[in-house]
């Protein structure tokens, strides 16, 4: 079945389903895409209903951490955090998220303020941003108190009829049934879909060519984007003259214009332009040149036809908490006397395949699956040493592993119906819950088998 081109610069090169899909459209407005955090402690974090924290949750309000749920609609998560503190009058780093959400959607998720009190975020005033305060927190939050997403999506435009619909639905759902889990692609948005140079950024940086990083992020033109900016990155390309680009850059463009305001005043300081972005931004592009490799390393696992649900000699696998997230520090790698038994333990849900998330301190695979990592690496003409980066040691990636398959939980088609916002097509209202690190889009494009997904929404 064939793959955008646009997939396939991600490192997204099949699919995992062969049943066709249903085409349509996703995010023809923000509210066609919900999303909404789980904890692992089993606060949800609430979009169309007034957040309520759990009865069994114990707040401690000697606690420096203010515990707080983030509504934001068409907001970067990033952005919607500075305007949060700029309100507030504090850094940005005194706010903590567990997990960055979509932009076009609208997203709840919980946030921790550094010594906040409730009166302090009640009069925040942002349009498209809610805040509300819930209680205390024992610390900052991150990643590790994050259990998974809960989306409620739209999928409009469809041309198919209402049965057709349920049924390709229906024979994709099966499909991934018997695989016991979709592929766990990093998905569109980890790379950018009008502009998918975030890991182009990220290689350069490994490498170790930060001026080169720098000019792709600032001044590398895509079509699609808006025509101002487009231009104004032309422009930079042909002339390199920083001072300028600051008069030409739209204002909207945050984050290249405080770069540009950093090489106007010193052109050759292009570590030092990197270091005015958010640190936890700038971490962004090595993860998402790693995000590539891994969705490579996938793909052409899937491509071969080397099983997702079965291990073999030399793959790693980890253990499956009860929670039904991995544990990827309890791994092993399978060997030829274990084979049988670790399989047995991956068709009762206890142990799952991972694949290297590559870093100067990760271990490819052995067998089958280390052969198609070394020849991507060589491809990539990328070392895993190249990984500690020592222009930028606070972007180095130590690497890690993450599960090839990841479970669709609760899946449920909860209407199809007329598609009043595109007269004579059908839509298709779903939901679904996936474990932290998987990405929604992973399943829509296996859903819609989209053939452009810019056209489609990605």
């Amino acid at each position: 079945m064939r793959v955008s081109r646009l997939e396939k610069s991600i490192g997204i090169e099949v699919y995992a389903t062969s049943s066709p899909g249903i085409g349509g459209v996703i995010r023809q407005s923000c509210e066609d895409f919900v999303v909404e955090e789980l904890l692992v402690n089993g606060s949800k974090a609430e979009a169309l209903t007034p957040y309520t924290s759990p009865s069994t949750q114990k707040w401690s309000s000697t606690s420096r951490y203010l515990l707080c749920v983030l509504i934001k609609r068409d907001w970067d998560t990033f952005q919607a955090l500075e305007a949060i503190a700029k309100q507030l009058g504090i850094s940005p780093q005194k706010i903590h998220i567990a997990g960055i959400k979509d932009a076009k959607a609208l997203t709840a998720q919980h946030i921790t303020i550094k010594d906040a009190k409730p009166e302090d975020v009640k009069n925040l005033s942002i349009k498209d941003i809610k805040i509300a305060s819930v209680g205390y927190f024992q610390t900052k939050l991150s990643p590790y108190y994050l259990l998974g997403n809960s989306f409620k999506i739209v999928i409009r435009a469809i041309s198919h009829t209402k049965p057709a619909i349920m049924q390709r639905i229906e024979k994709v759902a099966k499909e991934i049934a018997t695989l016991r889990g979709m592929p766990n692609f990093f998905g569109h948005q980890r790379f950018g879909t009008i502009r998918p140079i975030t890991h182009l950024v990220g290689k350069a940086i490994v490498k170790g060519s930060f001026r080169k990083a720098a000019m792709i992020f600032l001044a590398k033109p895509y079509p699609l984007e808006h025509e101002e900016a487009r231009i104004a990155r032309e422009e930079l390309y042909c002339t390199q003259d920083f001072k300028k680009a600051l008069e030409t850059f739209p204002e909207h463009l945050h984050y290249e214009r405080l770069m540009l305001e950093h090489l106007a005043k010193k052109p050759d300081d292009f570590k030092g332009a990197f270091r005015r972005l958010p640190v936890i931004l700038r971490k962004l592009f090595p993860q998402a040149y790693q995000a590539y490799i891994f969705n490579r390393f996938l793909s052409k696992r899937i491509a071969l036809g080397i099983p997702l649900n079965v291990a073999e000699a030399g793959d790693y696998v980890v253990k499956i908490e009860t929670t039904g997230l991995p544990s990827p520090k309890l791994h092993e790698i399978v060997s030829q006397e274990k084979i049988s038994e670790i399989n047995s333990a991956i068709a009762s849900g206890k142990m799952c395949l991972a694949i290297p998330l590559v870093g100067f301190g990760q271990r490819l695979s052995e067998g089958v699956q280390g052969e198609i990592e070394k020849q991507i690496l060589e491809e990539e003409d990328i070392a895993l040493e190249n990984f500690k980066i020592k222009g930028m040691p606070e972007l180095s990636l130590k690497g890690g592993l993450r599960i090839a398959l990841t479970t669709l939980k609760d899946f449920k088609v909860e209407e199809i119906s007329n598609d009043h916002a595109n007269p004579r097509k059908n839509m298709v209202r779903i939901s679904f819950t996936l474990h932290r690190g998987s990405y929604a889009t992973a399943f829509l494009r296996e859903l819609m088998k989209p053939r452009n997904p810019i056209k489609a929404g990605f």
